[in-house]
């Protein structure tokens, strides 16, 4: 009789990757399809970057650059992250998809806006 195995993993504890085998790369029909605009990612792109070792969407963020783009991973991480779901189910990385650290928004802003209009006041 098999024993069941654990996936839960308590926070902080670090995770054993040489456990997780995932087989090698299969490319699937679907792969060519778009999932971040903004960086050109694809589903392919993301399912390799899994199997190269990347289990958290940090990993996949700063290999990728997935979410980085115009619009700060608003359209593609909801994506990213049922992809990763997916190529991940039954193994012990499932419990790393947790969210990302998000950062606002970069964009230009004027400096009256941060004074809150007020002038000459030091």
């Amino acid at each position: 009789m098999s024993e069941a195995v654990n996936f839960y993993k308590e926070p902080g504890e670090p995770l054993d990757r040489a456990a997780i085998d995932l087989g090698p790369y299969v490319p699937a029909p679907d792969d060519g399809v778009l999932v971040c605009r903004c960086e050109e990612v694809t589903k392919g792109d993301i399912r390799r970057a899994i199997h190269d070792g990347m289990y958290t969407m940090t990993e996949i963020r700063r290999y990728l650059r997935q979410g980085m783009g115009l619009c700060q991973g608003q359209s593609c991480t909801k994506l990213v992250r049922r992809i990763m779901a997916a190529e991940l189910a039954g193994t012990p990385a499932v419990t790393l998809l947790e969210p990302e650290t998000s950062r606002a928004p970069m964009r230009p802003i004027e400096m009256s806006v941060l004074g809150n209009g007020e002038e000459g006041r030091a």
